[in-house]
């Protein structure tokens, strides 16, 4: 318990010291909730994680698949799509090859109606028990992809983070060597702005003045 207990107090002192460091990245949020967390491990002398555009892309189409159900993400009704659906379903969309698909190591997982800036999301939404901080700490990934999106552009915004075991080159291969676009949403690792309301907009998201609908749900397989 002790051990839990300095786990989590030494993740609230490396977060306020990370919340700068995506100025030097994309103008992408799901690029900057990267650049935040992997300045959290190495904060805490772990390996940085390789950035996989497919695996960000999947991550995206993860969070389409709760259809804008923040009610399904946490709390006793928490719900997640099956594994098949990682095969028959986000891979094709983000043109992965199947074949490439590797483990799901770990995934974090929030939504609410109030838009957050990446640090933000971070620290206030995905990162919330000592359970998210054992999988955001964890020596078994090695690849991260994170998403975020609106819905209809708009609230509720949804953000995932999906961890993976495979490497850069071999794992979540893009058929024609870039991630389909489909929709709205940003994913990280693809080079480019995004507004996570629009891929073609170059605004930031408004900020929603909605009440917190649901609670980061971190879970690994």
């Amino acid at each position: 318990m002790a051990t839990a207990t300095w786990f989590f107090f030494s993740f609230l002192i490396f977060v306020s010291a990370s919340a700068d460091t995506s100025k030097n990245v994309t103008d992408n949020p799901a690029d900057k909730l990267v650049s935040v967390l992997n300045s959290n491990r190495t904060a805490h002398k772990l390996s940085a994680l390789a950035d996989n555009p497919g695996l960000a892309c999947i991550a995206l189409q993860y969070i389409k698949a709760f259809e804008g159900n923040c009610d399904d993400v946490g709390g006793s009704n928490a719900k997640k799509p099956a594994e098949s659906e990682f095969t028959d379903t986000f891979a094709p969309k983000c043109g992965v090859q199947a074949s490439t698909l590797t483990q799901i190591t770990g995934r974090l997982l929030g939504c609410q109606s109030k838009y957050l800036h990446p640090a933000e999301a971070f620290s206030d939404l995905l990162i919330e028990n000592n359970r998210s901080l054992e999988i955001l700490y964890s020596k078994n990934h090695t690849e991260v992809g994170a998403a975020v999106s609106g819905t209809d552009g708009g609230s509720p915004y949804f953000w995932c983070v999906l961890f993976s075991n495979g490497k850069l080159n071999s794992s979540f291969v893009l058929e024609s060597g870039a991630p389909k676009i489909t929709g709205t949403g940003c994913f990280s690792g693809a080079n480019d702005e995004c507004s996570g309301a629009n891929r073609s907009q170059r605004r930031m998201w408004p900020y929603a003045t909605g009440v917190l609908i649901a609670v980061a749900y971190a879970f690994g397989l």
